[in-house]
C-alpha cells in the first residue's frame, strides 16, 4: 500500500494577501475591517456598501481564524511594513496604510519578513527526532548507576555519550548545569579515558555563571578545569602573549577612557555634547532621564555600535547607506547615523593609538593572533559551552579555531547545551541559528532533548508550551515533585486585568503583602518581572512608601537605575527586567504589563541601535521568547497582569483557554 505524504499548507506567504489587500483596497482601513475582509466576512455593512467583496484579495485568508489574522496585521505594523496613523477628524481612531518597506516586500518577499527567523525543515527536525535511548546506553546506566543515580535517561545518556560532537537541546528547568557539570566530572574521572583538568575547557557567559561552575566543580572534587567566560579567555590568551602581537602595552578601555575618546571625537566634528544627545535621542526617550544618563547611554550606544560593525565584519558607511534622506520615514534617523559613523569612525582611531580596546576589540584580536600564530592555539581535548542559543559569529569562530584537529593531536571532542526558546540577545549580536543549524554543521552529531522540566508545575509548564508553540519545539513535560512544600491554596496561575497602570501597581502591591504576611511565601522567594527598567523605577517608588524591601536587577545598557545588587538577597523582594532574571527562578513570579505596548516592546531607548539591528534578527519572535522566559522563572505560582483594552498577543488563544 502506497503511503500518501500528509499535505502541509505553506503559511509562510499569509502575511504577502495583507499587503495586497492594502494595495487593493481604494481608501485607508482599519485593523477590524481588513480582519473582515481578509476572512470574507459578508455581514460587515462596510464590505458590501463599498463591493469590497468583489475585490481579488477578499476572503484570501479565509482559512484563518480572526485572531491570528490580527496578531499577523501588528506583527506588520512592529516590522514597519504597514503604516498606522490616525484621521483629521478623529484622532482616536487609526488607519492602515502599506509603507515604502511594505511595497518592497510585495516586489521582492523576504526582503524584512522572514517567518519566525526558522525554517520548518530545521524546527520539524528537532521535533520528530525525539531522543531515543540504545540498548548499549541502558547497560552502561547500569555500569555507572551510582554515579548517575539522581539523573534521567535523557541527561545520563548527555553525560556519557561518546560522540564527539553533542548538542543538549535543554528546556527550561530540565537541569541543563547540573548535566554539564557531570560530564566533566565523568570525563575527569569515570570515562575510560579520563581526562586531566587542564585538558578540559568550559566556556559560558557571565561572571556569574562561570563563578557557580567552578563551585560546582569543586563541589564534584574535580580540579583544574579551565572554566572562562568568551571574553575571559580571549583576555589571558593576549595578556600572556601581548608582546607577541600589539608589539606595545594594551588594556581594555574603561569608562573614563571611553567619556575622553566620545569628547574627542565630538570636538572633531565640532559637536557640543548636549547637542549631539539631542540628536541621537528624542523628546520621549529623554523624558524622567537626567544629564548624566543620557550621557552614559549615549556613550554606551557609541561603543555598542563601534563593536557591533567590528563583530560583524562591516564597513562603518553601511551605518547610513540604506537610508534615504529625502524620505520622510529616514530622514530622522539619516542625520544622527550620519554624526554616530563620525564619531566611531574617529574612535577606532583613538583607541588604535591610545592603546585601548573594548571587548569586542579582544575577541576579534585572540582570532587574529591565533590565526598568526596557530602554534598558540591552546590544545584543549574536550570543550564544552553552556548558553549556546546565545553564541554569536565570533565565539563561532573562536570554537572552530579550538576545534581545528592536527594530524598529530587528539580527537577534540565539543559538547554544547542550550535552549532556542530562550535565545533572547539577538539586539548584542547573539544569532539563534547556530544552536538550530547545529545538525547542519556537524551532520554526524548526537542531538539530546531535554524536555523533563523540575521547576516548575504542570498548568504552568503547559502555558509555556503554548507561549512557545510556533517554534515547533519537543513540548516540555513537568516532572515537578510531588513532595514540595504545601501549595498555597489559590490557583497556580492568576491573569488580571486594569483600567491603568497605577490600578495594576497597587494589585501586585497588595498580592505580595497578603501573601508575605499571611506566611504563604518568603518575600525573598517573589519575582516581579517588567519589560522596561522605567517600569521598575515607577514600581519601586510606591514599594518605598510601602516600606517594601526590594533589590533592582536592571539592563546594564539602561544605567538609569542600574542596580549594584547581583543576586537574590535574604529579606528581599526582586524587581527585574526579563533579561536580567534569564536563568533564575522563584516560588512566585508577577509579571507586569503583559499588553501589546510592552510585549513586543514599543519603546526603544537606544534609537540608533534598533536601527542598524532591523534584519539582522527577528525582533518580534525574540520578543515573544522573552515573553516565554518571563513565565517560565515560576515555580508554583504565576501572575500575568496588564492595564489597557487588551493583552500581548502574544498571549495566544491556547494560552487563553489554560488561563481561563
Amino acid at each position: 500500500m502506497v503511503e500518501i505524504p500528509e499535505y502541509k499548507r505553506d503559511d509562510s506567504k499569509d502575511y504577502l494577501y495583507i499587503l495586497k489587500s492594502l494595495n487593493e483596497i481604494p481608501f485607508p482601513v482599519g485593523k477590524n475591517l481588513l480582519a473582515d475582509f481578509l476572512i470574507g466576512k459578508l455581514t460587515n455593512h462596510s464590505i458590501t456598501k463599498n463591493n469590497l467583496h468583489m475585490k481579488h484579495n477578499f476572503g484570501g485568508l479565509d482559512f484563518l481564524n480572526r485572531e491570528e489574522i490580527l496578531e499577523m496585521i501588528q506583527s506588520l505594523i512592529n516590522k514597519k511594513l504597514i503604516d498606522l496613523s490616525g484621521v483629521n477628524f478623529n484622532k482616536y481612531i487609526k488607519v492602515l496604510g502599506i509603507s515604502r518597506k511594505g511595497q518592497e516586500e510585495l516586489m521582492s518577499p523576504g526582503t524584512y519578513f522572514k517567518k519566525n527567523g526558522i525554517s520548518d525543515d530545521i524546527s520539524d527536525n528537532y521535533l520528530k527526532n525525539k531522543t531515543k535511548i540504545k540498548e548499549s546506553e541502558e547497560y552502561l546506566f547500569k555500569e555507572y548507576e551510582l554515579f548517575l543515580k539522581d539523573f534521567n535517561k535523557e541527561q545520563k545518556k548527555a553525560i556519557i555519550s561518546k560522540k564527539n560532537r553533542i548538542l543538549c537541546i535543554a528546556g527550561a528547568g530540565s537541569g541543563k548545569t547540573s548535566v554539564l557539570t557531570k560530564r566533566i566530572e565523568f570525563l575527569n574521572k569515570k570515562s575510560k579515558e579520563k581526562t586531566t583538568g587542564e585538558k578540559i575547557l568550559a566556556i559560558t557567559f557571565t561572571r556569574k555563571a562561570k563563578l557557580e561552575m567552578k563551585n560546582r566543580l569543586n563541589n564534584l572534587g574535580v580540579e583544574g578545569v579551565k572554566v572562562e567566560t568568551f571574553n575571559s579567555f580571549c583576555e589571558k590568551i593576549l595578556l600572556k602573549n601581548s608582546g607577541n602581537f600589539y608589539g606595545k602595552p594594551v588594556r581594555v578601555a574603561n569608562f573614563e577612557d571611553k567619556k575622553v575618546g566620545i569628547l574627542e571625537a565630538l570636538h572633531s566634528i565640532k559637536t557640543g555634547f548636549e547637542d549631539a544627545i539631542d540628536k541621537h535621542f528624542n523628546k520621549n526617550q529623554k523624558k524622567n532621564k537626567t544629564k548624566q544618563q543620557l550621557s552614559i547611554m549615549f556613550i554606551n550606544d557609541c561603543f555598542s555600535v563601534l563593536d557591533y560593525f567590528k563583530s560583524k565584519k562591516k564597513s562603518f558607511e553601511e551605518l547610513y547607506e540604506n537610508l534615504d534622506p529625502s524620505d520622510p520615514e529616514d530622514s530622522k534617523d539619516y542625520d544622527n547615523a550620519i554624526m554616530i559613523y563620525k564619531i566611531i569612525k574617529y574612535l577606532d582611531n583613538y583607541m588604535k593609538e591610545n592603546g585601548l580596546r573594548t571587548y569586542g576589540d579582544q575577541i576579534n584580536d585572540c582570532i587574529e593572533f591565533f590565526k598568526q600564530r596557530p602554534d598558540k592555539v591552546p590544545g584543549f581535548k574536550h570543550i564544552l559551552v553552556d548558553e549556546y542559543q546565545d553564541v554569536n559569529s565570533q565565539q563561532i569562530e573562536i570554537l572552530d579555531i579550538l576545534l581545528k584537529q592536527d594530524k598529530d593531536s587528539e580527537v577534540k571532542s565539543l559538547f554544547c547545551v542550550g535552549d532556542p526558546r530562550q535565545s533572547i540577545f539577538g539586539w548584542r549580536g547573539s544569532d539563534v541559528n547556530h544552536i538550530l543549524k547545529f545538525d547542519k554543521k556537524y551532520p554526524y552529531a548526537e542531538i539530546i532533548n531535554l524536555t523533563k522540566n523540575y521547576r516548575s508545575q504542570k498548568d504552568i509548564v503547559e502555558l509555556m508550551n503554548k507561549a512557545i508553540k510556533k517554534m515547533k519545539m519537543p513540548n516540555l513535560e513537568t516532572e515537578k515533585n510531588k513532595t514540595e512544600k504545601k501549595k498555597l491554596n489559590k490557583p497556580k496561575i492568576n491573569f488580571h486585568s486594569f483600567g491603568d497602570e497605577d490600578h495594576e501597581k497597587d494589585f501586585i502591591i497588595n498580592e505580595i503583602l497578603k501573601n508575605f504576611s499571611n506566611g504563604n511565601v518568603e518575600i525573598e522567594e517573589i519575582f516581579v518581572l517588567a519589560r522596561t527598567n522605567k517600569q521598575l523605577k515607577e514600581l519601586s517608588e510606591k514599594m518605598k512608601k510601602k516600606n517594601i524591601p526590594h533589590i533592582i536587577k536592571a539592563d546594564a545598557s539602561n544605567l538609569g537605575i542600574e542596580s549594584r545588587e547581583k543576586e537574590i538577597k535574604k529579606g528581599y523582594l526582586t524587581l527585574s527586567t526579563i533579561h536580567s532574571i534569564k536563568g533564575m527562578e522563584s516560588e512566585m513570579v508577577f509579571v507586569m504589563g503583559c499588553n501589546n505596548i510592552n510585549f513586543p516592546c514599543k519603546a526603544s531607548d537606544h534609537p540608533i541601535i534598533d536601527m542598524i539591528k532591523t534584519n539582522d534578527y527577528d525582533k518580534e519572535e525574540e520578543e515573544r521568547r522573552l515573553f516565554y522566559v518571563a513565565i517560565s522563572r515560576a515555580k508554583n505560582h504565576l501572575y500575568l497582569t496588564y492595564s489597557g483594552n487588551n493583552p500581548t498577543y502574544f498571549i495566544n488563544k491556547d494560552m487563553k483557554d489554560v488561563l481561563e
